[in-house]
């Protein structure tokens, strides 16, 4: 295990390394942004298409590290890891991995939909139906580290990450939420922390390296950002007005990260404040057992939010499922700026801005060539000026007005979006943006493309695609 003193070596060299690369969901510390050039603006199926490699479905996006490619599926009864060459898109192997359940997943998610991590060698994923498994180069299985069930009935949604020798693992459900880090060498379990007050969630962690200080993972969950101690999983500072369900995974600049979050019902005006648990039972509980059921909430305004907020599906409403409610209720979505680091709640003190409109409910912020950019569904691009959060310029996707869960790349001066219905649209970057083409794949696509060398790797429902500026 690598010491405090090593982690801003290991955090630069992990950087470094990754610059030439995609090694996890999104690409470098999740920012979504390459230094790739001569990147094609036009294609599709029969057009600038390197190479094509049919795939079984999965949502999980690729991710690229010297001659290969990374990525995870699933078929009826199955769970898959592959390795495809990079140059020609062939499989260089294909390892099926135990399903021992197949828990519920919202009809957008799938049993294969974090990315998977690399460390340039080896391939490290997760999965709903199993939990993290490890393969070395040529496809040996390294270890194994069996995680679940989940109680979340969406499915889950992180993806792992590596730090300082571990790999880090996000598991927020409706009960028993945790992180845990396992050896990257092992898979020993070197630390887990719980989560109770975190429920529903899909964030990917990402990390920053204070000066003078240990590693930190940032984890975006209920109502809370949450910097942990790499090291050790100590919570080290934190900052409240999240709401209530986490998908975007934020972005890392400087002294500075952007935290996106959308949940139905808490758009900014909706926000209620309920009464308290001791005061909803003093009113309601006929049977005096110091719990709520749903006929004791009959007639109240309550009782058509019962089955959501029953997180155990016991039939009865506790104190901790009524708190989680009643922070829901007062939960507003935002993107806000936050201050780096700290120690403890730093919330008044952090907190730089916040922005309340056309926010995306799963596509991650993107940050690129000093504009904060929105990916919202109906094909809506928000771009922001980040030192303040004020809008530059906001406008729809033409011939991309749909849903979106693909998250939102950028390289060559360009952003590349991809919609639900397979319409990828080529947008020049800046506070003026400007739609230069939309491609249609004439497929679903759920997945974040990787931009590399001149290589746009995308992934639709059926395959992945590798497209360059062929003659």
């Amino acid at each position: 295990m690598l010491g405090l003193r090593a982690a801003p070596l290991v955090f630069a060299a992990l950087c470094a390394t990754a610059a030439a690369d995609w090694p996890q969901f999104r690409g470098p510390n999740a920012r979504g942004v390459s230094g790739a050039t001569d990147l094609p603006v036009e294609f599709g199926p029969g057009r600038n298409v390197v190479w094509k490699t049919d795939l079984p479905p999965g949502h999980s996006s690729p991710v690229v590290t010297g001659g290969r490619i990374f990525l995870t599926g699933f078929s009826e009864d199955a769970l898959y890891v592959f390795a495809l060459d990079r140059t020609s898109g062939r499989i260089l192997w294909r390892r099926e991995v135990p399903r021992p359940r197949k828990q519920e997943l919202h009809k957008s998610n799938s049993p294969a939909s974090p990315s998977v991590a690399t460390d340039g060698a080896n391939a490290y994923a997760f999965f709903t139906d199993f939990g993290l498994i490890s393969y070395g180069p040529d496809g040996e299985e390294r270890w194994r580290a069996p995680l679940g069930p989940f109680h979340n009935p969406f499915g889950m949604g992180a993806s792992p990450v590596l730090a300082n020798g571990k790999v880090i693992q996000v598991c927020d459900a409706e009960s028993g939420s945790f992180a845990v880090a396992v050896d990257q060498r092992t898979g020993r379990q070197v630390w887990r922390v719980e989560r109770p007050e975190m429920t529903r969630g899909f964030s990917t962690p990402v990390l920053y390296q204070p000066e003078g200080g240990s590693l930190q993972a940032l984890v975006a969950g209920t109502n809370r950002l949450v910097a942990y101690d790499v090291e050790t999983g100590a919570e080290i500072w934190w900052v409240r007005g999240l709401t209530w369900q986490l998908k975007p995974t934020p972005v890392v600049d400087g002294d500075t990260v952007y935290v996106l979050g959308w949940a139905g019902g808490a758009d900014q005006g909706n926000q209620e404040n309920l009464p308290s648990f001791n005061e909803t039972l003093a009113e309601r509980d006929a049977d005096k057992d110091k719990r709520l059921s749903k006929d004791e909430l009959a007639g109240s305004r309550y009782e058509r939010d019962f089955a959501e907020a029953d997180l155990d599906r016991d039939g009865f409403l506790g104190e901790r499922e009524w708190d989680k409610f009643r922070e829901k209720r007062a939960s507003v979505n935002s993107v806000m700026a936050v201050r780096l680091g700290g120690s403890g709640d730093m919330t008044e003190r952090s907190v730089l801005w916040r922005y309340y409109k056309s926010l995306p409910n799963v596509p991650s912020p993107l940050l690129y060539r000093g504009v904060l950019y929105l990916m919202k569904e109906g094909g809506i691009l928000t771009a922001l000026d980040p030192a303040t959060g004020t809008v530059l310029k906001q406008g729809r996707l033409q011939g991309a007005l749909d849903f979106y869960y693909s998250s939102p790349v950028a390289a060559d001066g360009k952003i590349f979006t991809s919609s639900q219905a397979g319409q990828v649209s080529v947008i020049k970057a800046g506070p003026e943006w400007e739609v230069l083409a939309v491609n249609a794949m004439d497929d679903e696509v759920f997945a974040t493309p990787a931009p590399l060398d001149g290589r746009l790797y995308l992934r639709t429902r059926s395959a992945l695609y590798c497209f360059g500026n062929t003659p």
